[in-house]
């Protein structure tokens, strides 16, 4: 496998969490005595990544170094950078620590899930590809609605996936995409890195085939599934 440069994960743990009713932001709940933000960095810190972006608040940089970098031996990380308001401002944060970057990961700290093999494989996938991300095709019927809630369409199941990440990107292309993205002044919703490559660089992002347990930790219920997979 020929890569040019390194291979830098971002991993954004900058959220509040406010779907899990607690005052502790998620990413620093415990599973099995351990944080959930460091099943993440430990995943990466096994893999083929070279170097590891954390992103998170300001006051919880501190935080983070003394108690999961430090404390669990997480080496691969060379940056911790303040995470913004949203999403894709945390994302920019990260970006621009990027530097002799040849491919980014980029991954929600909230998927503590996440296995050595699959990062291995989409590092591998990248660099054949250039821009792929995680995901999975649904299980259930979805159904849009209009605003009063009443159901005008059904999309073929077939064509649809749910979304994951790690999102994985050649550098420079997941670079430009955020630098439009950061000078325009009309963006809208954007909830994720496939999104912006889509929008601002009229690139598809090859969809590659993740694991159903790489989970998002967003409601207290999912903290009961993580245990399980976590487990295992």
């Amino acid at each position: 496998m020929n890569i040019m440069g390194k291979v830098t994960a971002i991993v954004l743990a900058a959220g509040k969490g406010n779907r899990m009713h607690s005052e502790i932001p998620k990413q620093y709940l415990e599973v099995y005595n351990k944080p959930i933000l460091y099943y993440a960095l430990h995943a990466f810190e096994q893999s083929q990544v070279d170097n590891i972006v954390l992103v998170t608040r300001q006051e919880d940089i501190a935080y983070c170094k003394e108690q999961i970098i430090d404390k669990y031996g997480i080496q691969k990380v060379t940056d911790i950078v303040q995470g913004g308001e949203e999403r894709y401002w945390s994302v920019y944060n990260g970006l621009k620590t990027c530097r002799e970057t040849g491919y980014v990961l980029i991954h929600d700290s909230a998927r503590p899930c996440i296995g050595v093999e699959r990062i291995n494989e989409m590092i591998e996938e990248v660099v054949r590809i250039g821009a792929c991300t995680f995901g999975v095709p649904v299980k259930d019927t979805i159904k849009v609605v209009n605003e009063d809630g009443y159901g005008i369409d059904t999309p073929p199941r077939r064509y649809l996936w749910q979304i994951q990440t790690p999102q994985v990107f050649e550098a420079g292309l997941i670079k430009e995409a955020y630098e439009r993205l950061y000078n325009d002044t009309t963006a809208g919703n954007i909830t994720d890195d496939a999104m912006v490559v889509e929008h601002y660089m009229d690139r598809t992002v090859k969809m590659t085939m993740a694991d159903y347990k790489n989970i998002k930790v967003t409601t207290p219920e999912d903290m009961d599934i993580a245990r399980i997979f976590l487990k295992a």
